[in-house]
């Protein structure tokens, strides 16, 4: 008989029941959103704004309806005591809940208009008592209680950890969030990576290194050919990592030393998923989840997935 998500939560009897109602709700509101992506072309809601966000990028139409739907969803269920967005200047506070929210709404909205997978990222924290500061937000990787992320492609997908390895659960036809994967696992070693190559001139030498050898294949000094996916969508490229394995690098370089993806939004949650199933992530040499966020909006370079590919990376770039 199949499980569903409400079934799977229930069966976590250690995990509080507050935490599986907003899990729950999670899910809900991906769901909104996902049949908001899929009728985005017929409702005339792709292409972008006149206006940026706080990291001066030009929103998306999706990106703030998105926003608006993470942040209507959480104040309604009265579970999440602050949220911070990708999409917003500032965090914002309720009056109560048990929780803190971090979310990127619409990862990878450059691809909607070309009908590629995008997704929306999502990490829990548990919320202080008293009246909330910005510190209460700049908390590393490793507190946090549960991640995950909704991919909306070919099929919509929910992949979940609440620290006890990681899940997947698929609506069905009549929008019961089936459990269709588990014990999702990234194998220790792969032949397969995700870079943008087109940065190659930017790549500090640790990171060219390790992709010249694989691009080498049989020829060079890794003695084996390697396969190269990109899809421009952290989602989509970590899925296929925690499927079948493989290693997505985006790192910090000569252009952004600091890196370009959100700690915060990005970063932690995915990082908890990948290490949850048996990976590694890392800034390049640094475990991603402990490192101490200085700002909601910090940025960080990224390596992440088959465990012994990622101390690779590391090795060479402290070389």
């Amino acid at each position: 008989m199949p499980v569903t998500l409400t079934a799977f939560l229930e069966g976590h009897s250690d995990l509080p029941q507050s935490l599986k109602t907003l899990i729950a709700a999670m899910a809900e509101t991906c769901a909104v959103i996902g049949r908001t992506v899929n009728l985005s072309a017929v409702n005339d809601l792709q292409g972008a704004l006149e206006q940026e966000n706080v990291q001066g990028e030009v929103q998306k139409q999706l990106d703030v309806i998105a926003n608006d739907i993470m942040l209507e969803e959480a104040r309604w269920k009265g579970m999440v005591r602050g949220l911070a967005s990708e999409e917003m200047d500032d965090y914002v506070a309720f009056d109560k809940g048990d929780y803190l929210l971090f979310f990127d709404p619409i990862d990878g909205s450059s691809n909607v208009d070309v009908n590629g997978v995008v997704g929306t990222i999502f990490s829990v924290l548990p919320a202080p008592q008293g009246d909330l500061s910005l510190s209460d937000f700049l908390r590393p990787g490793r507190e946090q209680v549960a991640a995950g992320y909704a991919a909306y492609g070919p099929q919509t997908i929910l992949v979940l950890t609440v620290g006890k390895g990681v899940v997947a659960f698929t609506p069905d036809a009549d929008g019961v969030w089936i459990q269709t994967k588990t014990a999702m696992t990234v194998p220790s070693t792969t032949r397969e990576f995700a870079i943008n190559m087109s940065n190659h001139r930017h790549w500090f030498p640790g990171i060219q290194r390790y992709i010249d050898e694989c691009v080498a294949g049989k020829d060079g000094p890794r003695g084996a050919d390697f396969n190269m996916r990109w899809l421009a969508s952290m989602v989509g490229d970590v899925h296929r990592i925690l499927t079948r394995g493989g290693i997505f690098m985006y790192p910090g370089d000569t252009k952004r030393a600091e890196g370009k993806l959100r700690l915060m939004y990005e970063a932690n949650p995915i990082g908890f998923l990948i290490e949850q199933a048996g990976g590694k992530a890392t800034n390049g040499t640094t475990r991603i989840l402990d490192l101490q966020p200085t700002g909601l909006h910090q940025r960080t370079g990224v390596v992440l997935g088959s465990a012994e590919e990622v101390a690779r990376v590391a090795e060479y770039l402290s070389a």
